[in-house]
This record gives C-alpha cells, structure tokens and sequence, in this order.
C-alpha cells in the first residue's frame, strides 16, 4: 500500500510541477487542408476554350474539373446566394446548403467560327453527382462574351482551392477543390 501510496505522490507531484501534461491541442483542419471558404480569382482572359466538364470523389473532398483546349488562366469561383445565368443575370434553380459560382475566363465556343466546343446534355445535371459527400448539383450557367459559367450546388458553406493543371496534350484543367469538413 505504501508504493500505491509512493507512486500516486510522485505521479501527482510530476503533473504539478508540469513534467507530465497532456499534449497541447491541434488546430488541425480536416485532413490536414488548410483551404477557405473566400473568393479566389485570377482576371486573365484566355482564349483556350471549354472542351468538358467532369466531377470526382477523393477521400477528403470532392472534384470539379473544367477541361479547356489550350492554356487556362483566370477564373472566379465564390460563395453566392443564388446562382445566376450568364447575360441575362437569371437565377438558376440549385440544391444544396450553399452555392459556388464558378466562371473561367474562356468561352464554351470557338472563338473564330463561334461553334460551340461544350454543349451539356443537361443544364441542370452538367455531371451525375449522386451519392457524393459534398456536390450536390452542378448547373450550367451559360457561356456568354467569352466567360463560361456552372453552378455548384454544396452540402454547406465549406473550404474549397482553385488551381490550374497542363495537360492532357496542349490542353489544360480549371480544378475546383471543396472539403467534405471543416
């Protein structure tokens, strides 16, 4: 009973004087992203037109890529109330907690004849995201004086990157990251 006792004081003593402490807390966001919820953008205008549109899952977040035919540059992809159509200003109809507003600064036709280069199937499901974790919708918003517009529909207001990739060839890819968690 007395080393019960020799022991317990000693153990006791340890943590007073701070020699045994629990470790300190993490601030570690999920998965180790450190994204946010703000509005990212790059105002260059580029000529490399939209060629598809695709959707992923990956085990931390969810994917939208927009392919283009040549180099991608600007974008602005941000956090609205509505969704709304390009010219007209027209919302669109969306599902989700919270909406992106996604624009590349390349037109969905070519530029010399006009001739659309992405048509979807359908405006309203631009890519089947059934059964995702984060996407809930993704709505075409149109393609108007050299701007190509989606919708994302989201479970919530969540972290989300953007960035650009070369490749496939002489093309390149408009990345939308968004986070399943804070």
């Amino acid at each position: 009973m007395k080393k019960i006792h020799a022991w317990l004081t000693a153990i006791l003593m340890a943590v007073g004087l701070g020699l045994l402490a629990p470790g300190a807390a993490s601030a570690a966001s999920y998965c180790g992203l450190v994204w946010g919820s703000l509005e990212e953008s790059n105002q260059t205008m580029s000529t490399a037109s939209v060629s598809n549109v695709r959707t992923g899952q990956h085990y931390c977040f969810d994917r939208l890529v927009i392919d283009l035919k040549g180099k991608a540059q600007g974008y602005n992809v941000r956090y609205v109330s509505k969704v709304v159509q390009d010219g007209s200003g027209l919302p669109i109809k969306m599902r989700g907690g919270a909406f992106l507003q996604i624009t590349a600064n390349s037109p969905a036709y070519d530029n010399e004849t006009g001739k659309a280069t992405f048509i979807p199937a359908n405006r309203s499901e631009v890519t089947n995201v059934s059964g995702y974790q984060t996407f809930r919708q993704v709505a075409w918003a149109g393609s108007f004086e050299g701007y190509t517009s989606l919708g994302l529909g989201v479970r919530a207001r969540l972290p989300f990157q953007v960035f650009t990739l070369d490749g496939p060839g002489s093309g390149s890819r408009l990345v939308i990251d968004v986070a399943h968690y804070w």
